[in-house]
């Protein structure tokens, strides 16, 4: 998943992505927001038994153990790319996923030039 993306749309939109199924809003007062970072709360989707829950949740999982000596803080890790290693295999299970919800998403445009952004037309 990207580092940087953004969730404007409605908490109703969210749920209508599951209909018929029962959505169970934990969000609150959602509002809207353009520029999201791995360590900000944002809106995720998860099941729960039969119902799906909507609420917030933080990016990332824990930083392997070898890459934290000398860092007082462990910023976690927000892109694994390599599944088949044993310090991630506890998290690959269904339930430790969610689905995250986004209307667009950057990537970087090169040394110096910001972030292009991507979304849909409609």
């Amino acid at each position: 998943m990207c580092n940087l993306y953004g969730h404007t749309s409605t908490q109703e939109a969210m749920a209508r992505l599951f209909k018929p199924n029962e959505v169970v809003d934990r969000l609150g007062n959602y509002e809207p927001q353009p520029e999201i970072y791995p360590d900000q709360l944002a809106p995720i989707m998860r099941a729960e038994g039969d119902q799906i829950i909507l609420q917030t949740a933080r990016c990332g999982l824990p930083t392997p153990e070898t890459y934290l000596e000398g860092h007082a803080v462990d910023r976690g890790v927000t892109n694994i790319r390599n599944t088949s290693s044993p310090h991630w295999r506890r998290w690959l299970g269904t339930a430790h996923r969610c689905l995250v919800p986004l209307t667009s998403f950057a990537e970087p445009a090169g040394k110096g030039k910001g972030n292009v952004w991507f979304h849909l037309a409609d």
